[in-house]
């Protein structure tokens, strides 16, 4: 009965679109900055030889690279002026996040309310300018040694100018993507940062899938191995969207009180404990530790100044290769743990609801129900890394199999669902708003006739 209310008000709302002319506003803004960001991601740096660096990219395959150019849209391999795309702001975001949980100060930031919100982006926009700066050297540096030793260069005057001009440049642009992922947050339909990566990643998506109907047609993949691809895309994302939805709800009871001479009955509720806590964070991470190396051995070894040591690990780090699939298996676990704790406290959780008479039946307040939550958190966490796990080395697997690339992984395929699951939400919810907005100025103009 439930669902089948859901279903009708999702009807309801959708019907009622057309006149909804505030989300059509959003809906319209939010589709511009799109747009703006896909047209920047074209505009290139100052100072570099695309057709040179378009070589020397197609010759670098399965490294870090292609993880951050996925995320980008293809401006990393154009080296444009968002070729960070908006990975320092989150990297500063997570490193912030965890901070507050170990420094004290910030910490008691964390709890001022809208003040404390404010001074902690504050902290959050200075370490994400403070990471593009450094990103933006080593960047600059790689394309000015990178293809040395064949004597093909990526840059057409190599020194300190180049590498000046192309921090001040990277920082500008990633800035641009945080101020316009803001915008789209404040005055589109919410979710801006992460509407900015999945249009980077379904912009990437058309090239993977052109690779695969090219090998199709030159008989180097069959159809039915196409088909098979499909049938496990479609797979995962139908189970990807069970396992986003899914949650253990704890009952939460609430005693009787009495006010003055009236006397209410006691209420209940439920804690609802996501399955997946830690959502896309454990295989970003796990991806980011296993590839940085892996492109640092083949960049060291395209030199010609790499010892034999770092052949041995280019060649055990490939995608495929049983120790990467261990290693990937490893670090999606470890994150899935360290970021649940990090972003869910379960003293703090017993705390609230001992403060507000809640409690769990059969368990104690205080103490008794911190250790139960952290009890069944620990649990359902170990189904969520195992789910992650799964829905990342599978993709993994036949992506490396098809030679297509980090395109159609696992990790893409969930964030692309994630926001489109949220987006969606985001949508009903302004709907829902703008019936309610109906209703109450339908009432209002009957209780004036009256």
């Amino acid at each position: 009965m439930a669902s089948q209310a859901q279903q009708m008000a999702a009807q309801l709302s959708f019907a009622n679109f057309s006149k909804a002319t505030e989300l059509k506003k959003r809906l319209w803004f939010t589709l511009g900055a799109l747009i703006v960001f896909r047209l920047v991601s074209f505009v290139p740096l100052p100072g570099v030889d695309p057709t040179a660096l378009g070589s020397l990219f197609n010759s670098t395959k399965g490294g870090a690279i292609d993880f951050f150019n996925m995320f980008s849209g293809g401006a990393l391999q154009r080296m444009s002026l968002i070729a960070l795309g908006v990975t320092p702001y989150i990297t500063a975001s997570i490193i912030i996040q965890l901070m507050t949980s170990l420094v004290p100060a910030l910490a008691s930031l964390k709890k001022e309310g809208e003040s404390g919100r404010k001074k902690l982006n504050q902290y959050t926009r200075y370490g994400t300018v403070l990471l593009t700066a450094i990103q933006g050297y080593g960047i600059a540096v790689g394309l000015e040694s990178w293809g040395a030793g064949t004597g093909a260069s990526a840059v057409i005057d190599p020194g300190w100018f180049f590498r000046v001009t192309t921090v001040i440049t990277l920082i500008g642009g990633t800035m641009f993507l945080m101020w316009l992922g803001e915008q789209i947050t404040s005055r589109g339909i919410g979710n801006g940062i992460s509407l900015i990566i999945m249009a980077g990643i379904v912009a990437h998506l058309p090239v993977a899938l052109g690779q695969l109907f090219e090998r199709s047609r030159t008989g180097d993949l069959s159809g039915g191995f196409l088909v098979l691809v499909a049938v496990v895309a479609l797979a995962t994302i139908a189970f990807i969207c069970l396992m986003e939805r899914a949650q253990r709800r704890i009952l939460i009871q609430y005693p009787k009180r009495q006010v003055g001479t009236k006397q209410f009955q006691g209420d209940s509720s439920h804690l609802p404990l996501k399955i997946n806590t830690a959502g896309v964070i454990p295989p970003i991470f796990a991806s980011s530790l296993l590839l940085m190396p892996l492109t640092v051995a083949q960049f060291a070894g395209r030199t010609g100044n790499g010892p034999d040591w770092l052949l041995t690990i280019t060649t055990a780090l490939q995608h495929g290769a049983p120790l990467y699939m261990l290693l990937y298996a490893a670090g999606i676990i470890f994150f899935s743990f360290f970021y649940t704790a990090v972003v869910f406290n379960p003293e703090e959780t017993a705390e609230n609801l001992k403060k507000y008479g809640g409690f769990i039946p059969g368990i104690r307040p205080g103490v008794r129900t911190s250790e139960y939550l952290d009890y069944v958190l620990t649990r359902i966490t170990v189904i969520g890394a195992a789910y992650l796990t799964v829905i990342c080395l599978l993709p993994e697997f036949l992506s490396s199999q098809m030679g297509t690339g980090l395109a159609l992984g696992g990790t893409s395929l969930l964030i692309v669902v994630n926001v489109t699951m949220d987006t969606v939400a985001q949508i009903q919810s302004h709907l829902l708003a703008h019936q309610y907005e109906g209703l109450i100025k339908k009432s209002k103009l009957r209780g004036n006739r009256r």
